[in-house]
């Protein structure tokens, strides 16, 4: 059996310091099957169903590496991070935010999904976790993450029943703009005994969920404080499109217009009569504008601790590519074909990396171009002089999709394997 993560004795000490002993676990250790004497008849499709989830546990719990390993011995196609540049972004973070007083960082773990990273975000000053699906926020919270919003509306008994378990183990708050969906959360935080946080999701401009900044705010609000077990807790003023805006300048303004609408949403609570000092919102390319608009009391950001290609398209306040943190995540792949002058083809396709944001970047040499081959090949071309075996790295046009598709997140340094971390919060959010 093995656990969901091996970590370098480094990870393992930064794990436990501080406050991160407390609550659940970082680790999951193996359950234990129970046996009985008692005979079962095996059908033959009772055969199929065993030997189609014994291949995916054991899928699951085949890592693509061991510790130790050189690099040229990790299974591809892989995630793989650079441990070093991981934790400068880890300690650039905070050191970003030193100047907007008591403005919270809360991470999104929809960037990676595994809580081991999350608990190193914690210990470098995160106040908590946001999950954007019940399988992620399950994912943290069982991996020793006390304090988790769900940015996202969860909806229907079953899946809310999941989520208010959560809150016997750790501080949970959720999003919401529907009064059934409201009554129904209440009524289960009844049933389970437990107290949950409702954020009221504003449409600030990506017209996605939400309601209108006006009246429907402290409607909701009032609604949540009038039923039991829940408690308002502010509003999520959230735009993600303006996350990939590409001249500061045009961010900066897109992010503006996103406050002014936030001043509205809150300025229909107070004329309610109705507190609110939580605003919370704001994503990698743009937390610094909502940090510093005296208005937002916490920003999400999540990409930045690997960064991707379709963010290092966008452009700083001094007119160069972004370079605040760095590039952390690849997607190792073997080439297994080489046609001379023509092409090389690598073992990534569509299964390997997300192409929603573009195609991967070869790094480090922006001479070859990644082409998709299908769903398991990738066409570099031209193929300078790529050798069958050679070990190519990928720049993922967007990183959260990307580690979405993998269940181990390798750790490397010094070109070598440090460390192998479950993601246990993929999939598609069941």
């Amino acid at each position: 059996m093995i656990n969901c993560c091996v970590i370098s004795a480094y990870t393992f000490r930064l794990l436990c310091r501080g406050s991160l002993g407390r609550g659940t676990p970082w680790f999951c250790p193996p359950r234990q099957r129970k046996t009985t004497s008692h005979p079962r008849v095996i059908t033959p499709a009772r055969t199929c169903a065993v030997s189609r989830s014994a291949a995916a546990m054991a899928a699951a719990a085949r890592a693509p590496a061991r510790i130790g390993d050189p690099i040229s011995d990790i299974d591809t196609p892989a995630l793989v991070v650079d441990l070093e540049k991981l934790h400068m972004n880890l300690k650039i973070m905070p050191q970003s935010m030193s100047s907007f007083g008591s403005v919270a960082v809360r991470p999104h773990a929809k960037a990676h999904k595994c809580a081991t990273l999350a608990l190193l975000q914690v210990f470098h000053g995160a106040v908590g976790m946001c999950a954007q699906t019940l399988t992620e926020a399950e994912a943290m919270v069982y991996g020793g993450v006390q304090d988790v919003l769900v940015s996202n509306q969860i909806i229907g008994r079953s899946k809310l029943l999941r989520f208010a378990t959560l809150a016997h183990h750790a501080k949970m708050s959720v999003c919401v703009d529907n009064e059934e969906n409201i009554r129904e959360l209440s009524n289960i935080a009844k049933e389970l005994n437990v107290n949950i946080g409702a954020v009221v999701e504003v449409n600030v401009g990506q017209d996605r969920c939400g309601v209108e900044p006006g009246p429907e705010v402290p409607r909701l609000a009032n609604l949540v404080q009038e039923l039991p077990n829940l408690t308002f807790a502010g509003v999520q003023c959230y735009q993600g499109a303006n996350q990939h805006v590409r001249k500061a300048p045009d961010r900066k303004a897109a992010t503006d217009s996103v406050v002014e609408k936030s001043k509205i949403a809150l300025k229909a609570l107070e004329d309610a009569g109705i507190k609110c000092d939580y605003v919370t919102g704001g994503g990698t390319g743009t937390y610094l504008y909502e940090a510093g608009s005296g208005v937002f009391t916490e920003v999400q950001p999540g990409s930045y601790v690997f960064m991707d290609a379709d963010y290092g398209r966008n452009f700083g306040e001094d007119g160069q590519y972004v370079h605040q943190f760095h590039q952390s995540l690849y997607v190792l792949a073997t080439v297994q074909s080489v046609t001379a002058g023509n092409r090389a083809v690598v073992d990534a396709g569509m299964k390997a990396v997300s192409l929603d944001s573009g195609e991967p970047l070869v790094h480090p040499t922006a001479d070859v171009i990644y082409h998709c081959g299908g769903d398991e090949h990738g066409i570099l071309r031209p193929p300078l002089d790529y050798k069958v075996g050679d070990k190519v790295w990928l720049i993922p046009g967007h990183c959260d999709p990307t580690v979405n598709l993998y269940d181990w997140m390798v750790g490397i340094r010094n070109d070598k394997v440090e460390s192998l971390w479950q993601i246990t919060g993929r999939g598609p959010g069941i």
